[in-house]
């Protein structure tokens, strides 16, 4: 055994350490009894191959490191407990299916089984985001959203609001820190500066929030208008929308038997079935219609007011060039921060992401200060 190989079985030992304490942590934080047992069961695997890796760096006479949960872990279990484990659930899933393939070159990996269980993980979390599967009553019709859970089509509207919030900051923060740095390269006095920074903050922060509601109000009413030529249909042919459901499970590995009646018991309750036929054919649900156009715009203003207002901050309280500095500091530190925050959801190191998110902002700055510089001699 080579250098190389003693620190891929540690690299890998410390991996299995951090997940297992990611998934204790999300179990932790998790109300839901029966969602707490599938963490704590993922955290059993990645506990065992740890052990798995411990056994094999002990059997080489090397000594076993001692681990800590890293930055990634500690920052995705603190927003688990504050905000609950389906606000980072989206970072973890992208984050399990990008390393799933990790154990394939690792041929000890493989024949122990390791490489197949990772790659259950990911699918494992997918389904955890959706909710577990209902079964089948003899009651009555299912609901609608029962019948999407069972078809596994139920889509995630909401996305990933981790990413969202970070990028939205991002956004508000590089675009009025340009802005700033630009109107203070054209040597205009901080009350200038200051306004100029306002008015980019509430024009840049309005702007995204018309977007954000013109998108979400357009959508809703194509939603809406999808939904009403599917009821017009299922109301004028009922016969063949039942056929048309009883083929889609059929489809899906249903006996045949089983899908008549299912659909025929759909049938019964209109609504239901119309929610199903909405989320099976157009791939729509009913009940969220892609949100609310009000919260989405909300949201945008509020994230991008928050990033834009950093770089406007020190022309509050200081002057000239003192002001100038503060706000490049402040901008850098902010845009270091969300280059951190970038780290969770894409797995790249936070001081590598935190670096060149700051390299990025501060490029664009400076581009924009000496094209202030430019103009202003100019004028």
């Amino acid at each position: 055994m080579t250098d190389s190989d003693i620190d891929r079985l540690t690299g890998n030992f410390a991996d299995e350490k951090d997940g297992a304490a990611l998934y204790r942590a999300l179990a932790e934080a998790e109300g839901d009894p029966a969602t707490r047992r599938v963490f704590e069961r993922l955290a059993e695997v990645e506990e065992s191959h740890a052990k798995f890796w411990a056994a094999k760096i002990e059997a080489l006479g090397a000594r076993l490191p001692q681990v800590r949960p890293g930055f990634r872990t500690r920052a995705l279990a603190y927003l688990a407990r504050r905000f609950g484990p389906r606000f980072v659930l989206p970072t973890i899933q992208a984050a399990e299916r990008k390393d799933s393939a990790k154990y394939d070159s690792q041929p000890d990996a493989v024949a122990a089984g390791l490489a197949e269980t990772e790659k259950m993980h990911a699918t494992e979390l997918a389904a955890l985001r959706e909710g577990p599967p209902p079964r089948p009553s003899r009651k009555g019709p299912l609901t609608g959203a029962q019948i999407a859970k069972l078809e596994g089509r139920r889509h995630n509207l909401g996305g990933n609001a981790l990413r969202a919030a970070v990028l939205g900051a991002n956004d508000g923060l590089v675009s009025n820190m340009s802005l700033v740095m630009g109107v203070a390269g054209a040597a205009m006095d901080e009350q200038a500066i200051l306004l100029t920074g306002i008015a980019g903050l509430i024009a840049g922060a309005c702007s995204m929030a018309l977007g954000e509601w013109q998108s979400v109000t357009s959508s809703r009413e194509l939603y809406e208008r999808e939904i009403a030529k599917e009821a017009e249909e299922l109301a004028a042919s009922p016969d063949e929308e039942r056929k048309e459901l009883s083929l889609i499970y059929q489809s899906k590995g249903m006996p045949e038997a089983e899908a008549e009646a299912l659909a025929a018991r759909l049938m019964q309750d209109q609504k239901s079935a119309l929610d199903t036929l909405a989320r099976e054919e157009l791939g729509i649900d009913p009940d969220e219609l892609g949100g609310s156009p009000w919260t989405a715009a909300g949201t945008s203003f509020v994230l991008f007011a928050s990033g834009a207002i950093l770089p406007v901050l020190p022309f509050f309280f200081l002057s000239q060039a003192a002001a100038v500095i503060a706000s490049l500091m402040l901008g850098s530190a902010g845009l270091f921060a969300i280059g951190v925050g970038t780290s969770l959801f894409t797995g790249r190191g936070w001081l590598f992401s935190g670096a060149r998110q700051l390299l990025v902002g501060l490029a664009a700055a400076g581009i924009t200060y000496g094209v202030g510089a430019a103009v202003g001699a100019v004028v």
